[in-house]
């Protein structure tokens, strides 16, 4: 994910931010489209778990590059900016899908689109680091908190997005299996990226949404299911996120069309297509 987006409703932002200096423990090809990435080290011990859709900044080295600058502090930009562009680290936001503390470690999940990488546009920095990332390699990680903060009125939690969101959501599911059952509409790039492992609160409804057709706008799927099934009864806590035109016609149409708060639906952009991510 990315910081294109905003969000609407409260948001825990951590109360002690610190840049972690980690290294890549292993990497894990979980379906066509997702890598999973291990990051631990002693730095580990300051990450305070602060919410089920917890992200932060991944700081890491770009193809070619031998050698980085990785910042110390949160003051990152200030220390990014003094760097020659050579020795400047490529940063992306990634959840935290998984805390592993009996290791010291944490996953994270990219999903990775490298069928679209051509000699004249190559892949996007994070999926070119996923793919090539190898245990011993040197990152920086600053945590940026969470958004999920469901209304204390919510009976139920409706939860979309694309491939950007898949690890924040199924992470939101397996964290609150003892809270609020989900309507869930997932678009992944196609039917291989289907998972059958998830844990979900009881009363839950996943809604899979492979685009398979490279052709179909990313988040078209979600939308169109979100906006064409009716919503369970009672007051719910909705949080969507994605491409950024999803994410805000999902709010617009929950506002718009349902009478939804504005307080009662979180949203984020992660991207936005035919424009790069700033990180």
């Amino acid at each position: 994910m990315n910081s294109l987006g905003e969000l609407t409703n409260r948001y825990r932002r951590p109360r002690h931010r610190r840049m972690l200096a980690l290294t890549v423990i292993a990497r894990e090809e979980i379906s066509p489209h997702f890598m999973r990435v291990t990051l631990g080290g002693d730095d580990v011990r300051h990450l305070e778990q602060q919410g089920f859709d917890q992200w932060g900044r991944l700081f890491f080295a770009g193809p070619g590059q031998d050698e980085v600058a990785l910042p110390a502090s949160e003051r990152w930009m200030i220390q990014n900016a003094l760097q020659p562009a050579r020795r400047r680290p490529r940063v992306r936001s990634y959840t935290i899908r998984r805390f592993r503390p009996e290791i010291s470690a944490f996953d994270i999940e990219v999903a990775v689109h490298q069928e679209a990488a051509t000699a004249d546009r190559p892949a996007a920095p994070g999926t070119a680091w996923a793919l090539s990332a190898k245990p011993g390699d040197r990152v920086a990680f600053l945590d940026e908190g969470c958004g999920y903060v469901p209304q204390p009125d919510a009976e139920w939690q409706l939860l979309a997005g694309d491939e950007s969101a898949l690890p924040a959501i199924v992470a939101i599911l397996e964290r609150s299996t003892a809270a609020l059952p989900a309507d869930v509409y997932l678009e992944i790039p196609s039917d291989s990226d289907i998972r059958d492992d998830i844990t979900a609160p009881q009363g839950s409804r996943i809604q899979w949404l492979p685009r398979n057709d490279p052709g179909l706008a990313p988040g078209s799927l979600a939308l169109q299911a979100v906006t064409g099934t009716p919503l369970r009864s009672g007051p719910f806590y909705a949080w969507t996120a994605g491409e950024s035109s999803l994410a805000t016609s999902i709010r617009r149409h929950l506002v718009g069309a349902h009478g939804v708060p504005r307080s009662h639906v979180a949203f984020r952009g992660y991207w936005r297509q035919g424009r790069a991510s700033l990180g």
